[in-house]
């Protein structure tokens, strides 16, 4: 169970807490409403939400961070690196965005007996790949959550696992394509590789998140 930071539709909360592995996001925005069980919380690695993550006592102390057992970093670092000198003539309003906190958060993970991984460069390009049908126009970067479910899509196909997602409505930064990402979405539930639960309205995340 891939769970976004959106709004859950009441009644979701225990099916959401029967899954055999519950994914949320960053600052885990879902986490009452959408359930309590949290496996893995996936973290954007690189930029402001890190840095306002770990700068929190908050988020450090909070329950679904306590709870997970990893913390994934969904940016590869290498490939964010590779990005900054494009990305600081196009958009030199993010002079930040590739600042890369996966060390910080690493040692966090380490400290608080986590496993922590970083998602490889190979998934974050193979959305690229994807979203070219689905006329995605210019975009910084993919979102977290298409990374993560293009992750887990790969892995559960492997093992048979059936995969669902909720909390997304495919809506906030407009330096993440989700229009396009909307439309990916819905050819892998048409193709009956992914399931939606039921969702709605989203919470616009943080920019760059």
């Amino acid at each position: 169970m891939i769970v976004g930071n959106g709004e859950i539709e009441p009644g979701l909360a225990p099916v959401i807490d029967a899954a055999d592995l519950v994914i949320r996001f960053n600052e885990c925005r879902s986490f009452g409403a959408g359930g309590t069980r949290t496996d893995v919380v996936a973290v954007c690695n690189t930029g402001r939400p890190p840095l306002m993550m770990l700068s929190s006592p908050e988020w450090r102390a909070s329950q679904p961070v306590n709870d997970c057992r990893e913390i994934w970093s969904v940016r590869d670092p290498e490939k964010f690196r590779e990005l900054r000198p494009a990305l600081m003539a196009t958009h030199p309003e993010l002079a930040d965005f590739c600042d890369d906190y996966t060390d910080a958060l690493a040692a966090f993970a380490n400290d608080a007996g986590k496993t922590h991984a970083v998602i490889d460069r190979s998934v974050h390009e193979a959305v690229d790949a994807a979203l070219v049908p689905f006329d995605p126009g210019d975009y910084v970067v993919p979102s977290s959550g298409m990374v993560v479910v293009a992750s887990i899509l790969a892995q559960a196909e492997e093992a048979g696992d059936a995969v669902a997602l909720t909390g997304f409505s495919h809506e906030g930064w407009d330096g993440h394509p989700f229009a396009a990402e909307r439309r990916l979405v819905d050819s892998y539930i048409a193709a009956g590789r992914l399931s939606r639960l039921p969702q709605t309205n989203f919470i616009s995340p943080p920019e760059g998140a």
